[in-house]
C-alpha cells in the first residue's frame, strides 16, 4: 500500500509541528472542499474501495448503526447523484463529522493479516 487513502501519511509529522500546521491545513480543508464528497454527504471513508479484501472485513467489523448510517449516506448521495444536484447545504457534512470511522478496522485487518501470514511462515525445526 504505497499509495491511497490507507497508505502511509506525514500527518502525525505535520500535527507535530505548528509552523506546518498553519500552512497545510488551509490548504488540507480546500482541497477536502474541492474534492466535493462532502456536498453528497459522504465521509472520507465512504469513498474506500469496497471491492478490497481488507476493507470487505473491516466492513463486517462497523457497529449496527454505523452500517446503517454508511447505508444510509449512499442512497441519500446516490439519489442526489440521480437528481445531477447535490444535497442541499445545510445536509453537507460538516468538516467536523467527517472522522475516519473505517480506518482503524482496515488497519486492524491488516494488522491481523501480516501476523496471520507470519505464522503461515514460521519455520519449525526439530533437534
Amino acid at each position: 500500500m504505497l499509495f491511497g487513502p490507507l497508505s502511509l501519511s506525514l500527518a502525525p509529522y505535520v500535527k507535530s509541528s505548528r509552523t506546518l500546521t498553519k500552512w497545510i491545513t488551509p490548504i488540507a480543508n480546500w482541497y477536502a472542499n474541492a474534492s466535493g464528497y462532502r456536498k453528497y454527504g459522504f465521509k472520507y471513508d465512504d469513498l474506500l474501495v469496497e471491492e478490497r479484501d481488507d476493507v470487505q472485513r473491516a466492513l463486517t467489523r462497523l457497529t449496527v448503526r454505523e452500517q446503517y448510517d454508511r447505508a444510509y449516506r449512499l442512497k441519500r448521495a446516490s439519489q442526489a447523484s440521480v437528481l445531477h444536484a447535490p444535497l442541499p447545504k445545510e445536509q453537507w457534512t460538516k468538516p467536523a463529522e467527517d472522522v475516519r470511522y473505517l480506518k482503524p478496522h482496515v488497519l486492524e485487518v491488516a494488522k491481523e493479516d501480516a501476523e496471520r501470514q507470519m505464522w503461515d511462515t514460521l519455520v519449525v525445526k526439530r533437534n
